[in-house]
């Protein structure tokens, strides 16, 4: 007439879950049934994460002897772990004399030992479970203690586990008309009577002294609630229902016989006990308190528990308030529900841990030679979180996040990258456009002083090829600025690495013609045939042509293309090209340093040319200027990451850029503009001479 009992277990599992208990206490009595309790919920307890504290075996031969001298000595003695443990939440197993027991043993641990020990502090915040089988209610042994407010300072706030029941609507009118006059054949209401009121029925000359004369007429309303409870207990629910199930029974028994044994056999009723369990199984009703009562295939009844709370009083009298259910036959499906607000705790909600939790930020350590519910707390590793109290270990947080600065929690990253809103970008573009401009205002000079000896002298054709490929490198350089898509990361290294090549190309052209013009002016000489703008244009063609061989073929094979990345900054995240190859990337470079150093070269060679027909010094302070530039943008690209690498890569375009324009072609500006009275041919004559 009781759930399977290892239902109760899991279901103090769920308790314990429900409030995060991890570190408990057992109390169970030295009996064949405690070792079966400790056997099913010790494992149960394990693969749930909890630890029992200690495990208590009880046994109650002290208790027996009726000496509380003897009990009082003994706890003197060997006073129980639980009582100093950090196990606040302790389940209680056993039979209604543990609790007189556990009662004695606490009510001397807050009475008597302050007594011997004035430094002894009493353990409090402890929350007790207790199991079905224990009833709180003392019964003689309450009666012969006499120990006032003694449950109010115990168990009060105690979580139990009952079987379920209900209120029926005629037992207490059938308490109150009780009387024990009439229950001649009953021994049982009468002994109880006596024990509960302190009185005696008169039997025989036998009278004894002291005592009252039952009359018969006291009120059972007066017991105190520890001794004797007006409503319907559990266990006296549990035999009504065994009442009815057995008569239920018998009158299927009865039913199920053929018509003619009915007839012959309808004044006596011969049943073996045996013959009643196939429909005791079989067997199904609604009692009259509303309740289905059925069974399992094991016999077992179909049912659940209730969870209980204790709530005590100063006078001695208590109340059990139905706080939860652990119903295996939920049609919702929630087994296991309780409700917090109702629950009436001796003192604040208990904490039972074996140690602090450890708060979202670190991670549980465990300690060597403890159980695994003790640990320590380790701060989490830099780029992780925790985010939960007793994770048991960080995590990393999304590609898209980084951890906040507690590393309790992801924040999501910002993304980086180079763009027109921010002042560097605003200041390289600006500066860019201004460059440009001044390019393309002294392209338009040497276009409008197209035939003066300063501008012929120096080979128009190239000139205009020169600085039209600084305008676009210039211009060029705005791809480098905004966010990073396809296409931009397609032409910016492609685009630069062409045109600037086109420049220094023009810049090597330039100072061929330089000392092809020089050697011409030799009569008989050779180099004649190769005067004139056929040469200059064929290496301009030929020098940018392996040039934009090698960029179809980075194109070809891997191209560049956007990318974010998520790891190298822990808050950003930066939009990036990935050049795809580095190989073709620095070929790039390489092929325009090469020839950038041999047109270095061939103008310091030629450097003290007449100079009326020379440019090469300007030629090669460009180049230094050039090489000086591209040869520190190297180390300083590899060093920096995001949008500085962009920053410089921009820099060191417009610095070699400037480089150019400025030796070139500003000493002919300012001879077009400041000294006009020099560009003429017969001054550039006489400087020859």
């Amino acid at each position: 007439m009781v759930p399977n009992e290892v239902l109760q277990y899991r279901g103090i599992v769920q308790l314990f879950l429900h409030f995060g208990w991890k570190w408990i206490g057992l109390i169970s009595m030295d009996s064949d049934g405690g070792d079966h309790f400790l056997q099913v919920l010790e494992p149960m307890l394990s693969q749930n994460g909890i630890c029992s504290a200690f495990t208590e075996r009880s046994k109650n031969k002290v208790l027996s002897r009726g000496k509380l001298p003897d009990l009082m000595q003994e706890v003197l003695q060997n006073l129980p772990g639980y009582l100093e443990s950090r196990a606040n939440a302790i389940v209680l197993y056993g039979e209604t004399t543990s609790i007189i027991l556990l009662e004695t043993i606490l009510w001397i641990s807050r009475t008597m030992i302050p007594l011997v020990d004035p430094g002894y502090k009493v353990p409090t915040g402890k929350v007790w479970i207790t199991t079905a089988q224990i009833d709180f209610t003392s019964n003689i042994y309450y009666k012969m203690l006499r120990i006032k407010n003694f449950r109010d300072a115990t168990f009060h706030g105690a979580l139990s586990f009952t079987i379920h029941s209900n209120k029926h609507p005629g037992f207490q009118n059938f308490l109150q008309a009780l009387d024990p006059w009439e229950s001649e054949g009953d021994g049982f209401v009468k002994n109880f009577w006596e024990q509960a009121f302190n009185c005696f029925f008169p039997k025989g000359s036998t009278t004894p002294t002291n005592t009252d004369t039952c009359t018969g007429e006291e009120m059972l309303e007066s017991l105190p609630a520890p001794f004797f409870e007006m409503g319907m207990t559990r266990h006296s629910y549990s035999i009504y229902n065994a009442v009815h199930a057995v008569a239920h029974a018998l009158h299927h028994s009865h039913s199920s016989r053929p018509r003619h044994r009915e007839i012959v056999d309808r004044s006596r009723l011969n049943i073996n006990p045996w013959q009643l369990h196939s429909f005791l199984l079989r067997n199904s009703f609604n009692n009259s308190c509303g309740d289905e009562i059925k069974f399992n295939e094991h016999g077992e009844l179909a049912g659940g528990f209730d969870i209980t709370n204790l709530v005590t009083f100063k006078n001695d009298s208590y109340a059990r308030v139905k706080v939860g259910r652990l119903d295996p036959e939920a049609a919702s499906g929630v087994k296991f529900s309780v409700n917090e607000d109702r629950i009436e705790w001796h003192g604040v909600p208990p904490l039972s841990v074996c140690n602090d939790n450890c708060h979202p930020g670190s991670s549980r350590k465990l300690k060597e030679g403890e159980k695994f519910c003790c640990y320590d707390c380790a701060p989490c590793a830099e780029g992780m979180i925790s985010d939960q109290d007793d994770m048991d270990f960080c995590s990393p947080c999304m590609e898209d996040h980084y951890p906040n600065k507690h590393q309790d929690g992801c924040i999501p990253k910002t993304t980086s990258f180079l763009s027109y809103a921010e002042p560097l970008g605003k200041s390289l573009a600006a500066l860019a456009l201004f460059l440009a401009a001044i390019t393309a205002l002294v392209l338009g000079i040497f276009i409008k002083q197209r035939d003066t000896p300063i501008v012929k002298a120096n080979n128009r054709s190239l000139t205009y090829v020169l600085l039209i490929s600084l305008l676009l490198c210039l211009l060029c350089s705005l791809l480098f600025i905004g966010k990073p898509n396809k296409e931009t990361c397609l032409l910016r290294q492609t685009a630069f690495g062409n045109i600037f090549s086109i420049a220094v190309s023009s810049v090597l052209a330039k100072t061929i013609m330089v000392v092809v013009v020089f050697m011409a002016t030799k009569p008989g000489n050779t180099f004649q045939k190769l005067v004139g703008t056929k040469l200059a244009h064929l290496i301009v063609f030929s020098c940018s042509f392996v040039q934009v061989g090698i960029c179809a073929v980075w194109l070809g094979t891997a191209p560049p293309f956007p990318y974010l990345d998520m790891h190298l900054l822990s808050g950003e995240i930066i939009v990036e090209c990935n050049e795809g190859s580095v190989i073709m990337f620095y070929s790039v470079l390489g092929y325009m340093g090469l020839l950038a150093i041999i047109s270095f070269t061939m103008a310091f060679l030629a450097r003290k040319l007449p100079d009326s027909f020379n440019e090469a010094k300007f030629i090669t302070f460009s180049m230094l200027v050039f090489c000086s530039v591209w040869l520190s943008f190297v180390p300083t690209y590899l060093s920096t990451r995001g949008k500085d690498m962009v920053a410089v890569e921009i820099f060191s375009i417009l610095a070699s850029s400037v480089g150019l324009l400025g030796c070139i072609f500003s000493p002919k500006c300012y001879i077009i503009i400041l000294r006009p009275d020099l560009n003429k041919r017969d001054r550039l004559i006489r400087r020859k001479h």
